[in-house]
């Protein structure tokens, strides 16, 4: 939470490097984890966040070290704002027992007890009831902390997710909504699922104070955000962020995106928040020559780090597969 300063986002140079390094760092680390798997270095399932980076790292600024944070199946770029260092993450796509969940999660299911990040979810909207659990359980402690769940617009259709607002409404809980609109959630067009296309929308019904917010500017992400935490902090109850946003590749490896056009893509990615933040920053005289290389060349040798790491890592041992392992006995 560096980058605030009486309650919004402190717009210097320093801290919009930080921003942009931020979102090169999910960039450069998902583009590698895309090359790995087609080696097949890295297996199963892999749902790549670039093009929504802005949301991840915009968020993460308002957040303090005690928050928690509940994600998606589409979480690398979330655990790497939240703070969890690369190596173990890469580790943990490829199935290491150096990984954060110890080779047990994979790409899905990233977990640190450490950073307060309590792990994607396979399951759409399987995310928002434990949110709201934590955030419960913060309450009863009488903790001043602020739960975030991230989740995808497709979750609206979902049951957990009307129940999770309706429960935090009525029993006012310290937690951020933050819907991830990329429009089209695996595969159907918002336009042909929702007969409300604007999520936020949706949270208001239940009387929670929502926004739809640009999730491709970085900056405006982390104003929406500071605010909305500020708000919590001081008892307002939950508060819901739509951010609007866009995925460049499929909704996984496995995706040949049939239904959308290679010209709306192209469209995106002139837009995208890498993009936008370099440019504003280059035409108010904020960005340096030598800085995007100097970035590039930061994230290229933590990125080869990440995976030296994980390639150097053991396999959890045949022994030990059923630690943790609940099995009934036979006598019961």
């Amino acid at each position: 939470m560096n980058g605030q300063q009486g309650g919004k986002p402190h717009i210097n140079r320093d801290h919009l490097l930080a921003l942009l390094t931020g979102m090169v760092r999910i960039r450069r680390f998902e583009e590698k984890c895309a090359e790995l798997y087609t080696e097949e270095k890295i297996r199963g399932f892999l749902h790549l966040y670039i093009g929504e980076e802005a949301v991840a790292v915009g968020i993460s600024q308002a957040l303090q070290p005690d928050d928690a944070l509940v994600s998606t199946y589409r979480e690398h770029g979330h655990a790497l704002a939240r703070g969890i260092p690369m190596g173990p993450v890469m580790a943990e796509m490829y199935g290491k027992v150096t990984g954060c969940s110890r080779g047990r999660g994979g790409s899905m299911h990233l977990y640190d007890a450490a950073h307060r990040f309590f792990g994607g979810n396979a399951i759409v909207a399987g995310g928002l009831p434990l949110a709201v659990g934590l955030a419960l359980a913060d309450r009863m402690r009488g903790e001043n902390r602020v739960t975030v769940c991230f989740f995808g617009e497709g979750a609206a259709a979902e049951g957990e997710f009307h129940e999770s607002l309706n429960l935090a409404a009525l029993w006012q809980l310290p937690i951020l909504f933050v819907c991830e609109n990329n429009l089209y959630a695996m595969g159907t067009a918002l336009d042909l699922s929702e007969s409300e296309k604007h999520i936020y929308l949706k949270a208001r019904s239940y009387g929670i104070a929502s926004w739809p917010v640009d999730g491709m500017n970085v900056v405006d992400v982390e104003a929406a955000a500071i605010r909305a935490c500020e708000s919590i902090r001081a008892g307002a109850g939950p508060q819901f962020l739509e951010c609007n946003t866009y995925r460049f590749r499929g909704h996984s490896m496995f995706d040949s995106q049939l239904y959308r056009d290679k010209d709306e893509i192209e469209l995106w990615q002139k837009r995208g928040p890498i993009v936008r933040l370099q440019d504003w920053m280059q035409t108010n005289q904020m960005l340096h020559e030598a800085d995007l290389p100097g970035i590039e060349r930061i994230v290229a040798a933590e990125v080869e780090e990440a995976v030296a790491f994980a390639e150097e890592g053991e396999f959890e041992a045949e022994s030990d597969l059923t630690r943790d392992v609940y099995t009934p006995r036979a006598d019961t």
